[in-house]
């Protein structure tokens, strides 16, 4: 989403990791192996003692970032979420919405709407500070060919306890800060004094704050590293992080080495697939390579993962291509 202050998303691939071949492909041979044993040893999986070689990883259930689907909820609220659920999707975050409350509902109302097409609400993303478009932005258009317009939004910065007053009256566990202004040392010391206090507010109010990540947090700037400062300077219990998988392989990143780093405070994941060239795609239809980040969520803390791609031209499509692929990708781990 838009990075307040210091610009929206270069298109360098710096670190970015890459696989040979798409995560969800087999070779022939593998797949005529596998089905083979698979065709004769079927109907015994439940009782065999190597069944447990061929069950699913246990994770969570697949979940979606509304954002992906920005430029169709507000047309069609009942009929989108309809659409994901229709595809398999479980749980949903939440974003920023053109209609008042949550998407024209009150908080209660929309987790009762979710939760009748089979869905849970998990988590709402809110903004840290006042956005600030870099100059000569253009916002992308939406499903109707016209630039999207955003309303005035509010924010942690000015609005915290309002904002968690809300996301507490939905009763759903997590609040994120979907980005913050960390362009300079004072900013990213300022940001992590508003996260302060707003974690703090929303522990008072049974939430758990929590910070979302795009690659610039990962960048020294004036010596600080804002990703780094947060983590050492705000407790555990007051913050704890949604790693965006995307932006953190951008940026260099290895996931795996920030669990290890700092073990249990991931509870939430975005899912981010990018090409080379630095587009955001579907889920498998870039470079990155999930396995091994996908191997240690249990070291991460994990509790949900939601899939997401910023602004694609067929959303739709975007959605339901990504979790038949995710399912895919899954069956390999």
């Amino acid at each position: 989403f838009f990075q307040a202050e210091d610009g929206i998303r270069d298109r360098d691939v710096t670190g970015v990791q890459t696989c040979a071949l798409p995560i969800f492909m087999y070779s022939r041979r593998k797949f005529i192996r596998q089905t083979g044993i698979l065709g004769v040893a079927g109907a015994f999986v439940a009782k065999s003692s190597w069944a447990s070689a061929f069950a699913k990883t246990n994770l969570p259930a697949p979940g979606l970032q509304l954002f992906t689907l920005m430029s169709e909820i507000d047309n069609d609220t009942v009929g989108t979420l309809q659409k994901v659920a229709s595809y398999g999707y479980k749980n949903i975050e939440t974003a920023f919405s053109k209609q008042s409350g949550i998407y024209g509902r009150k908080p209660k109302e929309f987790k009762s709407l979710l939760s009748d097409m089979g869905m849970q609400w998990r988590s709402h993303h809110v903004i840290g500070g006042a956005i600030k478009l870099p100059p000569g932005y253009k916002m992308p258009t939406g499903a109707d060919g016209k630039p999207m317009m955003m309303p005035a939004m509010k924010n942690l910065t000015d609005n915290s306890q309002e904002l968690i007053d809300t996301v507490a009256e939905g009763g759903i566990p997590y609040i994120v800060c979907a980005n913050i202004p960390v362009n300079t040392g004072d900013s990213i010391k300022q940001a992590a004094e508003v996260l302060q206090k707003a974690g703090e507010q929303a522990k008072k109010a049974g939430l758990q704050l929590v910070y979302h990540n795009h690659a610039n947090e990962f960048t020294s700037i004036d010596g600080i590293v804002a990703y780094d400062y947060f983590l050492s300077q705000i407790n555990a219990d007051i913050l704890k992080m949604e790693l965006d998988l995307g932006w953190a392989f951008k940026a260099g990143k290895n996931p795996v080495d920030i669990f290890n780093q700092h073990p249990g405070r991931f509870p939430l994941w975005h899912v981010k697939d990018m090409t080379a060239d630095g587009a955001i795609v579907a889920f498998g239809e870039g470079t990155y390579d999930f396995t091994s980040t996908f191997k240690n969520a249990s070291k991460s803390g994990l509790q949900y993962f939601f899939i997401e791609q910023d602004f694609p031209k067929k959303p739709f499509e975007s959605i339901q291509s990504s979790i038949q692929k995710f399912e895919i990708f899954k069956n390999t781990l």
